[in-house]
C-alpha cells in the first residue's frame, strides 16, 4: 500500500510517496534517484547497501521504507558532491577499488567508524568493515581508513 514518506537524505527533504514495505535501498534508487547504493546480495550479508541512518550504519536492504520516515539519511553521493571527503581522497591515494562495486557500501562503514572514533586500531576497523568484497581490496581498505584518520 502506498503511503506518503517524509525524510531527509543527504540534508535534503524528500516526500515520496511509496509502499512502506518497500525497502529503503530500491526507494534512494529508483524512487529518489540516488544510485550510488548498491544492490549486492539480496540477503542482508554482503553489505554493498550500507547507507548511514540517523548517524548509524545501516543495510538498506534490509530497512523498510516506512521505518525511513522522519529519519536522516546519508548515502554515498551525501559525503561530498566533489570527492574532497577525506576518505573518498583516501581511497583515491590508497588505490582501494578494484571493481568497486562494494565501495559505497565501504566507504559509508568507514565514515560511521570514523565520526564514533577518529583514531581506530587495526582490530577496530575489522569489527566495523565487515562488507564484503569480491575482489579482496581489504589491505587497501585498511590503510584508507587509517589515512583518513592521519595514521598514516
Amino acid at each position: 500500500m502506498a503511503s506518503t514518506i517524509s525524510l531527509t537524505v543527504n540534508g535534503k527533504p524528500y516526500t515520496v510517496t511509496a509502499d512502506s514495505g518497500m525497502p529503503l535501498l530500491w526507494m534512494l534508487r529508483d524512487v529518489i534517484g540516488l544510485t550510488g547504493t548498491k544492490y549486492g546480495c539480496g540477503i542482508e550479508q554482503c553489505r554493498a547497501c550500507t547507507v548511514l541512518v540517523d548517524g548509524q550504519a545501516e543495510k538498506a536492504c534490509d530497512m523498510d521504507s516506512g521505518s525511513a520516515q522522519g529519519r536522516s539519511i546519508t548515502t554515498v553521493e551525501g559525503l561530498s558532491p566533489d570527492l574532497t571527503n577525506r576518505l573518498q581522497q583516501a581511497w583515491i591515494t590508497e588505490q582501494v577499488p578494484q571493481c568497486g562495486y562494494c565501495q559505497s557500501g565501504m566507504l559509508m562503514a568507514a565514515t560511521e567508524l570514523l565520526n564514533s572514533n577518529p583514531r581506530p586500531s587495526d582490530g577496530a576497523i575489522d569489527d566495523a568493515i565487515g562488507n564484503l568484497c569480491a575482489c579482496g581490496t581489504y589491505p587497501r581498505v585498511k590503510r584508507g581508513i587509517k589515512r583518513a584518520a592521519g595514521l598514516l
